[in-house]
């Protein structure tokens, strides 16, 4: 059972995340693409904006793909963890915890979730197992 819940932590987070680097690298999913999350990041001080707006699609594209192959399983969990990191100091942290105040909540969450599966394994049905 432990390693059917893995597998579903994983496949949830990592699609989810998929989807994210998506939104940054193409504007999918109603994402603002390069120049629009750009822009934004450019806003917030992160410069050079598209430069870290790619970074970070890319992080979350191919961090969220690994993490729900359960593929190089930390190595995407730090991808994921990074940007979450990203999202608490730049732009969470100043607001307070709870997402209903715009908080970091939510990253920290994500965070702690991926630091567990990094920690305990990606569990049986994943390519870790097949290949490690």
């Amino acid at each position: 059972m432990v390693a059917l819940a893995l597998l579903i932590i994983r496949v949830v987070i990592g699609l989810l995340f998929i989807g994210h680097g998506a939104q940054k690298l193409f504007g999918w999913f109603g994402g603002y693409g390069p120049r629009g999350t750009g822009g934004w990041m450019e806003s917030i001080g992160m410069k050079p904006g598209v430069l870290m707006a790619v970074a970070a699609g890319l992080m979350e594209l191919v961090g969220g793909a690994f993490f729900a192959a359960g593929l190089f399983t930390p190595v995407a969990a730090a991808l994921i963890a990074l940007t979450m990191l990203g999202a608490i100091v730049k732009v969470h942290g100043k607001n307070g915890l709870w997402v209903t105040a715009n908080g970091y909540e939510y990253p920290l969450v994500v965070l702690v979730v991926v630091i567990g599966v990094a920690i305990a394994g990606a569990g049986d049905y994943s390519l870790d197992a097949l290949i490690f």
